[in-house]
């Protein structure tokens, strides 16, 4: 069970609301009213509790687990221990989500602006706002319907935000336009100068960044992350992407719909992500490249070249994948064979 000092579950759900909300079907549905209290681990879930088996890494781990009900693919169900309940569907992980996000929904909040916070009178607030104290939000800047704004966060002049967009405490945003239900981590930073310098034997040349970030709707920005606006074009952050913390995001950038970026990611200026890319952690993507749709990159990549559609890559420098794997495996086996030797 969640620590109920940060968390507040809700439910009770029967069985069979469980079900309809992950999208799967009940293996027994004389059980279909029993009543779950919570989602847990399958190594600490009793016998009121939902579990999970996505990774066949935990079949184990499944078979001796005390939960009283849990989510499977159809090739498990034979191994669930007797008196186990079972939702079944092909993507359990997924229906593992919703069902979590039905009993520990976002927190509610209560529409209020603090006397401390500092709003510019001709600042534009939607209802049911949230703004919590020393949120600072200047001249000509728009806020939609229902959002949050932590504490000490500061929207600086002419930033937009769409409705039910939710604002962390030490969030800094210029220069940008913000979509609606889109959720910004701590100490995140979007719309500071990027960084474009005319070189030269006589000092670097500051080039005025003149863009904006465009933020589009359903993204998610973690903790920490830096998005630099454009130089002139706009960084664009498609709808639907989720970033990790600690990214860095590049002027010019531009990320296509659904995509997914783990932590300590680095872009570089003027790259193209298309729809639906994924990149692992660290990976390093040099400037003014194209990323096709539905890339693959392994953690801790070098990209130096322009990657096709669907291409599944890694190593530094990035290559196709299988191609990495193997000159791994002959470097291991050179590696043993040299030391055989000795």
């Amino acid at each position: 069970m969640a620590d109920q000092s940060f968390f507040s579950v809700s439910g009770p759900f029967a069985l069979k609301e469980l079900a309809k909300i992950a999208g799967g079907v009940l293996s027994d549905k004389k059980n279909a009213d029993i009543q779950i209290t919570d989602v847990a681990p399958l190594s600490l879930a009793g016998p009121f509790e939902i579990s999970f088996l996505d990774n066949k890494k935990y079949v184990e781990v499944f078979e001796s687990s005390k939960a009283g009900a849990a989510i499977v693919r159809p090739s498990v169900v034979s191994k669930a221990p007797e008196g186990m309940n079972l939702i079944v569907m092909d993507d359990p992980y997924r229906g593992y989500a919703r069902i979590a996000r039905a009993f520990y929904p976002l927190p509610e909040f209560v529409d209020n602006i603090a006397p401390t916070a500092c709003i510019d009178k001709s600042a534009e607030i939607g209802d049911g706002c949230r703004i919590d104290p020393g949120a600072v939000v200047e001249k000509n800047t728009k806020i939609g319907m229902n959002c949050w704004i932590g504490s000490n966060a500061v929207i600086l002049k002419g930033v937009t935000l769409g409705k039910n967009t939710r604002v962390a405490p030490n969030v800094t945003l210029e220069h940008c336009q913000i979509g609606s239900n889109v959720i910004i981590h701590a100490g995140v930073c979007i719309g500071q100068d990027g960084f474009g310098f005319a070189m030269g034997k006589d000092g670097h040349l500051k080039v005025p960044q003149l863009g904006r970030v465009i933020i589009e709707d359903d993204v998610e920005i973690g903790a920490n992350t830096t998005i630099d606006r454009g130089t002139g074009p706009d960084t664009i952050i498609g709808a639907g992407s989720k970033i990790d913390n600690l990214v860095q995001i590049g002027h010019n950038v531009r990320i296509g719909r659904c995509c997914i970026i783990v932590s300590q990611v680095g872009i570089s200026g003027s790259t193209v992500i298309g729809d639906f890319s994924a990149l692992g952690g660290q990976v390093g993507i040099a400037g003014h490249l194209e990323i096709g749709a539905g890339v693959e990159v392994a953690a801790q990549s070098g990209i130096m070249r322009n990657v096709g559609p669907g291409e599944k890559i890694g190593g530094s420098p990035a290559r196709p994948f299988r191609e990495y794997m193997r000159s791994i495996a002959v470097i291991e086996k050179m590696s043993k064979k040299k030391g055989q030797q000795h």
